[in-house]
């Protein structure tokens, strides 16, 4: 239970729909709950949206197909979204056992199952891909961002190299509360969407590119040497992390 979680709970007492008794139960349930579930090969944390907004995610890359789904298991066991990133069909074959509803976005690359409890960002979220060779970056990142409750945006294929597949969608890139944008090659798209808008624009460099791209590293210098105002940079290939920051900018008050 989150901040804001906690708040909808007192403001549903104040309103008569929610009894003071039927409020102390829920909270005491919640307490209840251990701060962390030892199963031997992880400790999965429980009380992580409390401290942070968001139940843990798991990263899919190394686990195998029984341990994602032990630990996808102890995760909604506890009533909290899910969320696996890097993963693939056998892990997601072997997470539909314990998780009937989960569900497999094969692009993203993530085993997802969302809950409507999760609290709702202020606006809109636009996702812009440089290419189609990025979307499984922007896809991951647009996932993590509607498993986290945002509205999200989709604007893909409008890189730098045909400018005018940008320009003709500035209404919809000035409506977004954030923006985050995943680009390979030399890394300048973050730059030019930075220059149209007057909200947080989120980079991500991708791994894309021929040999002197060094895997994703000329698009991160890029990113990182931006003159652009209100550029931030998250990783090669983080459409994760930086759909967290976005988030995380979305939900603020």
């Amino acid at each position: 239970m989150n901040r804001q979680q906690l708040r909808v709970l007192l403001d549903d007492v104040g309103s008569g729909t929610l009894t003071p008794e039927a409020a102390q139960d829920r909270l005491l349930q919640y307490l209840r709950q251990k701060p962390y579930d030892d199963i031997g090969f992880a400790r999965v944390d429980l009380h992580r949206s409390t401290r942070q907004g968001f139940p843990e995610v798991v990263f899919g890359q190394g686990k195998t197909p029984g341990q994602i789904a032990a630990i996808a298991e102890r995760i909604v066991t506890a009533g909290h979204a899910l969320l696996v990133t890097r993963t693939n069909r056998e892990a997601f074959d072997a997470v539909r056992v314990v998780v009937p509803e989960a569900e497999f976005h094969e692009v993203a690359r993530c085993i997802a199952r969302p809950v409507e409890t999760t609290p709702k960002g202020r606006g809109t979220i636009l996702i812009a891909a440089a290419g189609t060779a990025d979307l499984p970056i922007a896809e991951e990142a647009a996932l993590t961002a509607e498993v986290m409750g945002n509205a999200v945006d989709r604007l893909y294929d409008v890189g730098v190299a045909g400018l005018h597949r940008l320009l003709k969608e500035h209404e919809r890139i000035s409506a977004a509360r954030v923006v985050i944008v995943a680009a390979g090659m030399e890394g300048a798209l973050p730059s030019v969407v930075a220059g149209l808008v007057d909200v947080p624009v989120v980079a991500v460099p991708t791994s894309v590119g021929y040999g002197a791209s060094f895997g994703g590293l000329a698009a991160l210098l890029g990113m990182l040497n931006s003159c652009a105002i209100g550029v931030s940079v998250v990783n090669i290939d983080n459409g994760f992390g930086a759909a967290a920051i976005a988030s995380s900018i979305n939900h603020l008050d």
